[in-house]
């Protein structure tokens, strides 16, 4: 089960938290991520770029000269692609740059990305980060305690009114990312190089990208696959149970002789 080190305000090392399994213990997809990031990058370009063709650029009505007898070759109109002012051949207009991924992708590139954070230990979990009154030399010392090397991606709970102080004391260092968890994305996640959290924030994400979550939204439109899935799950519990009493009824048994 993956873990994380959790810290206080001082920058030490309170407990080791096991996270759930299904969020920061999944398999990292890497072609899924390549999905996701390049269709996020695509989807913030406008499309708004235009240029205007021959028929768009005013003038150019008459021919510039006779058709024979100049030794020249014939032209129609001034406003060709090869004169000066004239239009445009191939090129851009707007159009839109939008590209459709599927909810359930989404999620598992986010899940793949959380991941990699807890695997390779670029993932910091704080008790909890309160200040009195908001001071970026504040934050600035918090930082300086935890291993974090470089950017710093800091995800808050989406209550904004209980992190005020915090979000007023980050916003003015040029390393750090304020996030919350309504807008957490892929490309940050894999952009900055440490993942900063309370543990609110941890609850937060297991809550909305869970399994029960990932359960509740298939249950709509696909109730006996998760059914199912349910069950599966049951089972293996079970079984687990009943492994882990025969484990311990074994170990009382050599423990009384």
């Amino acid at each position: 089960m993956p873990s994380a080190s959790v810290y206080d305000m001082d920058g030490e090392i309170v407990r080791e938290e096991e996270l759930d399994e299904y969020v920061f213990g999944a398999p990292v997809n890497a072609a899924v991520l390549h999905q996701v990031v390049t269709a996020q990058l695509v989807n913030r370009r406008q499309g708004t770029a235009s240029t205007k063709t021959r028929a768009d650029v005013s003038g150019g009505n008459s021919k510039p000269y006779r058709q024979k007898g100049t030794g020249r070759a014939r032209q129609g109109s001034t406003r060709a692609p090869h004169y000066r002012g004239g239009g445009v051949v191939f090129g851009p207009h707007p159009h839109s740059y939008e590209r459709a991924i599927p909810r359930k992708v989404k999620r598992l590139a986010l899940r793949s990305a959380l991941s990699d954070k807890a695997a390779t230990g670029k993932l910091i979990l704080m008790d909890e980060i309160v200040f009195e009154e908001p001071r970026t030399r504040q934050m600035e010392d918090l930082l300086a305690k935890l291993p974090i090397p470089r950017k710093v991606l800091l995800l808050l709970p989406e209550d904004k009114d209980l992190n005020r102080n915090v979000i007023l004391s980050a916003r003015n260092i040029q390393r750090v990312r304020l996030g919350n968890v309504a807008s957490l994305n892929v490309v940050e996640l894999l952009k900055y190089d440490t993942l900063m959290m309370p543990m609110a924030t941890v609850e937060r994400i297991v809550e909305k990208f869970g399994q029960d979550a990932d359960d509740a939204l298939q249950m709509k439109r696909h109730p006996r696959v998760v059914l199912r899935r349910q069950i599966r799950r049951a089972e293996q519990a079970a079984k687990l149970a009943r492994r882990a009493g025969n484990a311990n009824a074994a170990t009382a048994d050599e423990a009384g002789k």
